[in-house]
């Protein structure tokens, strides 16, 4: 099974101003990605609003993303859903326009058990493409601890993790036990910028990223410098990023980052409802960070 290493970006999906998904800015968005040296994206995920967005215009968005990128980079297309039903349906639709692997959210609200979460797992993987375990207690009220993970790992067609629990030391434990030699290809992918270049320290793949919407050359180069065992380029990258990060996520994500590209002069607009405007003392926040990187 293939190996998903680099920085990967969690796309945005870009609005107009009457909140109709805006295709011609997210193609805009692929081929800034592209040209910026992206190793991979992944659409229709958490970044990209999705809780907000119906099925016509998820798969609207998918084959866009399927048209421009045309096999230069990996694709991840998000696919979960608190609904097994759902989850398989949507990682069917992955694999039937052409993404390379399917990331699955555990699902959220129903707290499942072991055995629930086991079996939901076990569905989407008998879709028959690659399945990336998307881990984020914050979201999901649910943590996959690593012992539980170990058990998903030997499903087959499940190709890794994307590990956003927050915990250094269960992603330790993720990359010691799951990814240790002779156990097979897994991935293993930050779920959140401020811990990619620890992640990557400890043998992890990369990352799925949310500030490589606005900084994809930069969120690349400090996966590739940490790869090459430079840690002292990656952590000079880290430094520099680390100012942005923390304005990306000072609202839930993706309002911050929507309006950074929007600073920067990207396509962005607004975000869908439930999510709301971002205060004005944090948008200042954001305003500033974006110019501290040299936008204007």
């Amino acid at each position: 099974m293939a190996l998903f290493k680099g920085a990967f970006t969690a796309l945005i999906t870009p609005m107009k101003d009457t909140g109709d998904v805006d295709f011609d800015g997210l193609r805009r968005l692929i081929q800034f990605q592209l040209e910026n040296g992206i190793d991979g994206l992944v659409p229709i995920g958490t970044t990209g609003e999705t809780p907000a967005l119906d099925e016509n215009e998820e798969e609207c968005i998918l084959k866009i993303v399927m048209e421009e990128t045309a096999g230069r980079v990996p694709v991840i297309a998000g696919a979960g859903s608190n609904s097994t039903k759902h989850a398989v349906l949507y990682t069917k639709r992955a694999r039937d326009m052409g993404a390379d692997a399917a990331l699955i959210v555990t699902p959220y609200y129903n707290k499942p058990n072991d055995d629930g979460l086991i079996r939901h797992f076990e569905a989407v993987a008998e879709v028959g493409i690659p399945i990336i375990v998307y881990n984020i207690a914050s979201r999901t009220g649910r943590n996959i601890s690593t012992p539980l993970l170990e058990k998903l790992s030997r499903i087959p067609n499940i190709a890794g993790v994307k590990e956003a629990s927050g915990d250094i030391n269960q992603m330790g434990d993720v990359i010691n036990t799951i990814k240790r030699p002779g156990k097979g290809a897994f991935t293993v992918l930050s779920g959140d910028d401020a811990l990619t270049l620890p992640l990557l320290a400890l043998g992890g793949d990369g990352v799925i990223s949310v500030i490589s919407n606005l900084l994809p050359a930069k969120t690349a180069a400090l996966v590739k410098a940490a790869a090459a065992g430079d840690f002292e380029k990656a952590r000079e990258i880290h430094h520099e990023l680390l100012p942005f990060i923390k304005a990306a996520f000072i609202e839930t994500n993706p309002v911050p980052i929507k309006r950074a590209l929007e600073f920067a002069g990207l396509p962005s607009g607004p975000v869908r409802l439930p999510l709301g405007r971002m205060s004005d003392a944090n948008e200042k926040i954001v305003r500033e960070a974006v110019k501290a990187l040299g936008f204007k």
